[in-house]
């Protein structure tokens, strides 16, 4: 595997895809998208200019009929629930704390039709195991499986290496061509589990999130970097097989 690997776009299925079919039940999958997204909102606390933080873990509560469907649906439909949350946590610019998980528990309090979202802020650190199994879930996405990539003019670039230049060089390990992005322009440095954006010193310099880089500047799933006329988003994707996100 090479330092950068270009990976195609479109990767991540449609949440569609799995709830396209279920219309037997009371409580449409589609629904607990909206709810989801909506919890992330309604949760969400700033906590410096350009920086906010959303739940990342999410326990949907269902009656005990719908929770029996549930479990027809199986564990794909929890990890389409953890990609709209990283979707949806993308589109707002919002940082997550940790690894996303999805799981559904019964509540012999709700009616059939009926059911709620506890959404929680919890670092990877923090989480333990539920006392008791829940329905099927979405497998956590650790650090350790996450595969940082980029966004680039419409390419997508898996970053496999400690190191990753950026500029206008064909030196570069990835090419800006842009007349404002100078020849090394960034680099995007993986240091003790995070990522980093250093500027080399460029001509018209580096913004992360509309913040101008100096020096280093963290970089968190959804992170928007800003080079001369170029605009590269910054990922953190699970690995599927193969190791490719």
């Amino acid at each position: 595997m090479g330092l950068v690997d270009n990976v195609e776009r479109g990767l991540e299925k449609l949440v569609t895809s799995v709830f396209r079919g279920s219309g037997s039940s009371d409580v449409k999958p589609v629904e607990i998208a909206s709810r989801l997204r909506n919890e992330m909102d309604v949760k969400s606390l700033g906590l410096s200019q350009g920086r906010t933080l959303a739940p990342n873990s999410f326990t949907v509560r269902l009656s005990a009929d719908d929770f029996a469907r549930a479990r027809q649906w199986g564990p794909t439909l929890a990890e389409e629930l953890c990609t709209v949350a990283l979707k949806h946590a993308k589109s707002q610019q919002y940082t997550l704390q940790g690894a996303v998980h999805v799981s559904f528990h019964k509540d012999p309090e709700l009616k059939s039709g009926h059911f709620a979202i506890d959404a929680d802020t919890v670092r990877d650190s923090e989480s333990a195991a539920p006392a008791a199994p829940p329905a099927p879930a979405a497998p956590a996405r650790q650090p350790s499986q996450l595969q940082p990539v980029l966004d680039v003019n419409g390419q997508r670039y898996a970053l496999n290496a400690d190191s990753i230049v950026l500029g206008r060089s064909g030196d570069a390990d990835i090419l800006i061509d842009d007349p404002g992005v100078s020849r090394r322009h960034l680099e995007v440095v993986r240091e003790a589990g995070s990522v980093w954006a250093v500027d080399l010193g460029s001509t018209n310099g580096s913004y992360v999130n509309g913040q101008r880089v100096a020096g280093r500047e963290e970089l968190f799933d959804g992170s928007i970097i800003a080079m001369g006329r170029t605009r590269i988003t910054f990922r953190l994707l699970p690995q599927r097989s193969g190791g490719r996100p």
